[in-house]
């Protein structure tokens, strides 16, 4: 179904998915973005687990991403600049004129995608990125496949084919919420990492892999989110080996409503953001407000600004190479059908 059109006219399609328990989905072709997520409840009503908008035309700036699917290369790079084989590339500064962020000003998230497959409880978008778009090099071949699976759990595959070497790092973006009446920062968190990538003032690595232990970061038990006082946009080294079965990497649980979110992913990184930037809106689904905490997201992904630092894992591709990721998000507890 069309529900508005891009910059230049380009149709936005949006996909209904539904899982045999009731999970629902919309998807729209517009950067390739979750726009809403509900979960059926013990009790039978349906709970939206995501933040996301009602007017489908606001989707074109999110500012906020929310629900995109982020790349060529997601996260943060350093100056918006890399080298590779001898040559220098300059990707831009999308963030405060600093950094590049989340693959540039019109990245994957701000374009529109191709929906190639459908069935009842999934879809497959993909994405023909040319030569030299947004600076980078090579053309590139990127697919994201959203599935619903009983019970409560949403499933995002990605890949990625290039014909000359570029960075590639995807990252879905949603905003989750547990409780909408409530702040994230109520939330008990818990996160498979006994390291993480310290930043600078620019939230760009320093390169070191330092242990949480002794540190804010620590979430190695269980902890609420707010008791260090702490706010977080962080990248945290996942346990366990990347790019093999999706292991598990966090749990975020809610006292009051009674629901947890796991995730399990084969990535090797996992960027916790509190969402303290979240840009306010009363054009929220459902009516609904949201701003600052008011969501949180759990990004899978490689490492931030990974192209300029030669100890963390690389994000380069050559030809004949696929980028793969998948990352199942779960939900459950004693308020969720067959949770």
């Amino acid at each position: 179904m069309t529900v508005g059109h891009g910059p230049e006219g380009e149709p936005i399609e949006e996909i209904t998915l539904v899982a045999a328990d009731g999970t629902r989905a919309r998807v729209l072709s517009w950067g390739a973005t979750l726009r809403d997520l509900e979960i059926p409840l013990a009790d039978g009503r349906l709970r939206r687990v995501v933040l996301g908008y009602e007017d489908p035309q606001s989707y074109i700036a999110n500012p906020s991403y929310l629900g995109a699917t982020c790349g060529r290369v997601a996260n943060r790079i350093r100056d918006g600049r890399f080298s590779h084989d001898g040559r220098d590339y300059d990707v831009g500064r999308n963030e405060a004129g600093r950094t590049h962020l989340h693959g540039g000003a019109r990245g994957f998230s701000h374009r529109n995608w191709t929906v190639t497959g459908t069935t009842a409880d999934s879809v497959t978008l993909t994405r023909h990125s040319p030569d030299g778009e947004e600076g980078y090099p090579g053309t590139v071949e990127a697919r994201c496949t959203y599935r619903l699976e009983a019970p409560a759990t949403l499933i995002v595959e990605m890949s990625a084919t290039s014909d000359a070497p570029t960075p590639i790092n995807l990252a879905h973006h949603s905003y989750f919420t547990l409780d909408p009446a409530g702040t994230v920062r109520e939330l008990e968190l818990e996160v498979a990492a006994r390291r993480y990538t310290p930043v600078d003032e620019n939230l760009i690595p320093t390169g070191e892999l330092a242990a949480v232990a002794g540190t804010p970061f620590d979430f190695t038990r269980p902890a609420r989110l707010d008791a260090r006082g702490t706010l977080y946009d962080i990248n945290y080294v996942l346990d366990g080996t990347a790019g093999g079965e999706p292991r598990f990497a966090a749990r975020a649980s809610c006292r009051r409503t009674g629901l947890a979110l796991d995730i399990l992913t084969d990535a090797p990184g996992l960027q916790l953001y509190d969402g303290q930037h979240l840009k306010p809106t009363r054009g929220g689904l459902g009516a609904n407000r949201h701003g600052p905490h008011a969501g949180i997201c759990f990004e899978a992904q490689n490492f931030p600004d990974a192209v300029n630092q030669p100890g963390f894992p690389s994000p380069w591709i050559h030809q004949g190479d696929t980028y793969r990721q998948v990352t199942r998000y779960r939900f459950y507890g004693h308020a969720v059908l067959g949770g």
